[in-house]
């Protein structure tokens, strides 16, 4: 029976393949080293082994909730690492990760290709616990056929900050016993999400309203201040749900979802060098959603619809020259109210969308309900601006950011566990902020409340020099037998000393059962 894989949250995963880009080496099994350092290894392959070395993944995530991102220091068990590691987000919880990754150099035969679809995870200060319920297929031995069925995530208490819904997988792990990395495809995994809606409140923020004796802005007076600790009152809500807007009547009562089917699938091959008869190692990361609501059935319902789909390839031929890293940046539209609000792309990648309260100040403005202004449109569906004109006030006290976030590579020339080039990088599709202004007045606030992520990519591949050869090792003749009789093997306590011993140890044992049988037995006196 071949081992059960064990299974990662889709937060862990990710940040195992992307905490080391350029790291040589897909996490596997360690080597075990021996007792004696001149002793020969634990194990060595036996017959016709494959030529080719490659290794590769490609890991891509559909949605990451962070608390508090960058707030909580990394653990290592490297002294004096910690501090110079980025730090990690106070809590993450992640859906839908699809992982191929291809190992020629594995220490156990079944972790040469991977593929794997889970669930989801969740992360407590980077530390991530496995979560049950994903699709895993590993190889050698060759599989045919993938596997595919349903990855739906289970009822947890954190359903009040995340929601999915139906999530379907499908993972195929391919190696040859001749060839190794020298199929069609290596590692190929992908997951599908029917709907997806996140953070239907924000807990790093007060939920009362009456903020009396706490709110306290660096830049306003006394009396601005009063004004603003009474607006807060007349809202509907903490500032928690920002102000009543998330979880009310009629809404879906999330700052950000997604109606429709978005997917994620990562790939592991070898493709073609032109001009060579070797091949290179090719992770891909493809991430498909065709539009984001944030605060849906509100009156400021923002569209975010993605135009151009991001897809990133990284390819190494083992040569620094000729490998590369191709990224295919999205492009977003941000609309409300009918209105665009602007586009993000590669040479736009940030839009602001503040948060604001009415102030009072006495103008009549009609329509203006007990909910706080976003973007350009208040609670009743008018312009901001001509409100505006008629004299509203305002108070910004937070910012919704969009962000197109752009792509990190590293590259290096490595020589173990062979000599070749290895190549990766990290990017995302979109990145949503809740972010706190000066004027919100509270103590010790972070520089982020919460973040989500869509469309988390991760890829890297490392080649040998001169590419991967695909081909079969001669397989090295047997010794020829000696003749004559075959000498005596070595005594050593440990195996000759237990013999004499354990027969010793028997007939002591009979000879003591024999002893008590002989023995009479004594027999209480009656009365």
């Amino acid at each position: 029976m071949r081992r059960r894989l064990p299974v990662v949250g889709v937060v862990g995963a990710l940040v195992v393949l992307s905490g080391g880009v350029a790291g040589a080496q897909v996490p596997t099994t360690p080597v075990p080293p021996p007792a004696d350092p001149s002793a020969p290894p634990a194990s060595a392959p036996s017959g016709p082994q494959p030529l080719g070395h490659a290794v590769g993944d490609a890991g891509t995530g559909l949605a990451v909730v962070r608390l508090l991102p960058n707030s909580a220091p990394t653990r290592s068990i490297i002294p004096g690492a910690e501090d110079k590691l980025p730090k990690q987000s106070a809590v993450e919880v992640g859906f839908g990760l699809a992982s191929a990754q291809a190992n020629s150099e594995a220490y156990l035969n079944f972790e040469k290709a991977i593929a794997q679809a889970s669930p989801g995870g969740v992360a407590v200060q980077g530390a991530s616990p496995q979560t049950p319920g994903a699709l895993a297929q590993t190889a050698p031995p060759d599989n045919p056929q993938p596997r595919s069925g349903g990855v739906n995530p289970p009822s947890t208490p954190l359903d009040t900050l995340v929601k999915a819904g139906l999530l379907n997988g499908q993972v195929h792990a391919q190696w040859s016993e001749s060839l190794g990395p020298c199929v069609d495809t290596i590692a190929d995994a992908s997951t599908e999400l029917a709907s997806f809606s996140a953070l239907n409140a924000i807990p790093t923020l007060p939920s009362t309203p009456d903020l009396t004796g706490v709110f306290d802005a660096p830049n306003l007076d006394p009396q601005a201040d009063q004004a603003v600790i009474d607006g807060l009152k007349s809202l509907t809500g903490g500032l928690n749900t920002l102000g009543g807007i998330l979880g009310g009547a009629g809404s879906t009562g999330s700052l950000i979802s997604l109606p429709n089917t978005l997917s994620a699938r990562s790939v592991v091959k070898l493709v073609d060098i032109p001009g060579s008869p070797n091949k290179a190692v090719q992770s891909t990361s493809t991430f498909q959603a065709a539009s984001v609501k944030l605060l849906a059935g509100t009156p400021f319902e923002i569209s975010v619809n993605v135009v151009s789909q991001p897809t990133l390839v990284v390819t190494s031929t083992g040569d620094k020259a000729t490998s590369t890293v191709q990224y295919t940046a999205p492009v977003i539209e941000v609309v409300q109210g009918g209105k665009s609000l602007g586009r993000l792309d590669a040479a736009n990648p940030t839009l602001d969308v503040p948060i604001a309260i009415p102030l009072p100040t006495g103008a009549a403005v009609p329509g203006l309900d007990k909910l706080p202004i976003v973007g350009g449109l208040l609670a009743g569906g008018q312009g901001l601006q001509d409100s505006v004109a008629k004299g509203l006030k305002k108070l910004d006290l937070g910012v919704l950011r969009l962000t197109v976030a752009g792509l990190n590579q590293k590259s290096e020339e490595s020589t173990q566990p062979f000599r070749g080039f290895q190549l990766g990088a990290t990017a995302r599709m979109l990145d949503l902020q809740v972010l706190p202004t000066d004027a919100l007045g509270l103590p010790n606030l972070p520089s982020a409340l919460a973040q989500v992520s869509l469309g988390e990519q991760v890829a890297r591949a490392y080649a040998p020099a001169g590419g991967v050869v695909c081909g079969t090792a001669t397989q090295t003749p047997n010794p020829p037998k000696q003749q004559g009789s075959t000498p005596p093997l070595a005594y050593t306590n440990a195996a000759y000393h237990s013999v004499p011993l354990f027969w010793s140890g028997t007939a002591m044992l009979l000879l003591g059962v024999v002893i008590v049988a002989a023995l009479p037995t004594r027999r209480r006196q009656q009365r």
